[in-house]
């Protein structure tokens, strides 16, 4: 008698289901970060640049007033996928609002690090580079406008 199964598999192997439900959750996060919903989300300026008040007032999702991002810290905005900070007094940044371990959304921001609630990886505030561990990359920068008050996805 042999000891391998009797019964074949009829179904796709564990490989094909993980990447294809990766692939599904990538292209739903795109189309929410693309998305004209008025949620609390933000987005970040170029590759870590810097956002300031003499952005173009341009189209684009609106996430906040400044004022609602407190200095030194942030505010996270799920329905987006994003992350805007305020590092300095009248800087803003922003990044994608998924931990670079195993995909999780960031939940926090204290102490000048954006925390990611899973595994406890902990990221700059200043350049979302990784400050703690088990994330070896940092977080995506995202783009945002600042007009006056107003900051928008970009």
């Amino acid at each position: 008698m042999s000891s391998a199964s009797s019964h074949p598999s009829a179904g796709p192997d564990r490989r094909t289901v993980v990447a294809a439900v990766g692939a599904a959750g990538l292209a739903a996060a795109l189309t929410a970060c693309g998305s004209g919903d008025d949620s609390s989300d933000a987005g970040s300026a170029d590759a870590g640049a810097t956002a300031t008040g003499a952005a173009s007032d341009g189209g684009g999702t609106a996430l906040a007033k400044a004022a609602d991002i407190p200095e030194g810290g942030g505010r996270i905005f799920k329905d987006h996928g994003v992350v805007v900070t305020q590092p300095t007094a009248g800087t803003y940044k922003a990044f994608s609002a998924e931990c670079t371990h195993q995909g999780c959304a960031v939940g926090s921001i204290a102490g000048g690090m954006i925390v990611c609630p899973c595994h406890g990886s902990e990221f700059s505030v200043t350049d979302g580079s990784v400050k703690k561990g088990p994330a070896t990359k940092g977080l995506a920068p995202a783009r945002i406008s600042v007009s006056g008050d107003d900051i928008r996805l970009a």
